[in-house]
């Protein structure tokens, strides 16, 4: 098992800073998006020190990716900067991916909403295609609302699946969550012919296939990954005490972790470790993984 963190490095400088949408020009975002790739390269050069491969890009690499207001052909001026980029990812076998935020809903009752969300989704396609990735570096979304009817939620997710753009529809994968369980999710995801990301601590929150233990679940998951989707993925977290349910945790649970590792530190897994201290915590990860492999 390989483990990353998701878009912050907290030792170097962001790599997405954005502006407001009134202050938008084109001027403006390329020096934008030109200072967020420099921010990318720092963090994805510090990984390759630290040997660590799984890292989860920032969608705000290019502000306003997905808006309208935003008619910068930033894939094209840019393009050599990004075949830099790729070309450094590919080189030490990175795996990327992306994960669009809370108001990406394919499943929307409201076609306004489904029509921004398949935009945003088109955009992570078009940035990870824009480093020269292939469909192996993919874009985790969930499921979305239930509305009060599951089936009629998956109904018009898989619609709006269908308007997605070949190459984002080839890098889609869909997560379990406290709203859709991985006993949910498995049949949507076949259905539409996508993989499914297993988040262990939404599994907890909201568990399903009673039958299977952790082990259990991840292997069902992996079931969904088929040759050219690379190596399967999950994420990993826990609770932070004192907050909601399903806050993510500050740091590592080192034990939490480790009896994770006891149960899937043997398959070939790409883990997104989900805390508020990122590469702190996948560092102490690293070493809890390497006591398990002397042990």
């Amino acid at each position: 098992m390989r483990v990353g963190y998701a878009c912050v490095n907290t030792q170097l400088p962001s790599a997405s800073r954005t502006l407001r949408l009134a202050n938008l020009t084109d001027e403006r975002l390329r020096e934008l998006v030109a200072a967020n790739l420099d921010a990318l390269e720092a963090i994805l050069r510090w990984n390759v020190e630290h040997d660590v491969r799984v890292f989860r890009i920032s969608s705000e690499t290019v502000p306003f990716g997905s808006h309208p207001a935003n008619e910068l052909r930033w894939w094209e001026e840019l393009a050599p900067r990004f075949s830099e980029l790729g070309a450094l990812m590919r080189a030490d076998g990175m795996r990327l991916s992306m994960h669009p935020g809370q108001f990406t809903v394919l499943g929307s009752p409201e076609d306004r909403f489904v029509a921004a969300s398949v935009a945003e989704v088109d955009y992570h396609a078009r940035l990870l295609s824009a480093f020269g990735l292939d469909r192996s570096h993919k874009i985790v979304v969930h499921g979305g609302g239930i509305y009060g009817d599951g089936a009629a939620a998956a109904e018009r997710f898989a619609a709006a699946f269908e308007r997605l753009t070949e190459d984002a529809r080839g890098r889609l994968v869909l997560e379990n969550d406290e709203r859709w369980s991985l006993a949910e999710v498995l049949p949507l995801a076949a259905r539409i012919g996508v993989p499914v990301v297993l988040d262990v601590f939404h599994h907890a929150l909201r568990p399903s296939l009673g039958e299977l233990d952790v082990r259990g679940a991840v292997l069902a998951a992996g079931e969904t990954w088929r040759d050219g989707d690379g190596r399967q993925e999950v994420h990993f977290s826990t609770q932070e005490p004192g907050k909601r349910a399903g806050a993510h945790s500050e740091t590592l649970d080192p034990a939490a972790f480790a009896r994770f590792a006891d149960e899937v530190g043997d398959l070939d897994l790409d883990c997104v470790i989900e805390v508020k201290d990122k590469e702190r915590s996948v560092l102490c990860a690293q070493e809890l993984l390497a006591e398990r492999m002397r042990a």
